[in-house]
């Protein structure tokens, strides 16, 4: 050992990586991500919604409860807009890139 630093033996690392799993699989699990990704914004969006409309037909809803479900409504959009940008920005290098 030395200074704190513990040596790794090569024999102790597992080389195996997840490359036996086919493309489609993979592209299946990357799109249920953003098939979650889409449902909880919608999940937010309608519960901002109801909880708004609960407050305006004079229901027992505190406003703070009405606030918090619709700056999470908020953030959850504006996070799924600023992925979808980098998604783009991303597409588009890749076509900029010159074979």
């Amino acid at each position: 050992m030395m200074n704190g630093i513990t040596p790794i033996s090569l024999q102790n690392i597992s080389m195996t990586a997840n490359t036996a799993a086919p493309a489609k699989t993979q592209a299946g699990q990357f799109g249920d991500m953003l098939k979650n990704a889409m449902n909880e914004v919608n999940r937010t969006q309608l519960e901002s919604d109801k909880m708004t409309g609960a407050l305006a037909k004079g229901q027992n809803v505190e406003l703070q409860d009405v606030m918090i479900a619709a700056e999470k409504a908020s953030v959850t959009l504006l996070s799924a807009v600023e992925m979808r940008n980098k998604a783009i920005e991303a597409y588009q290098e890749v076509m900029r890139m010159q074979m």
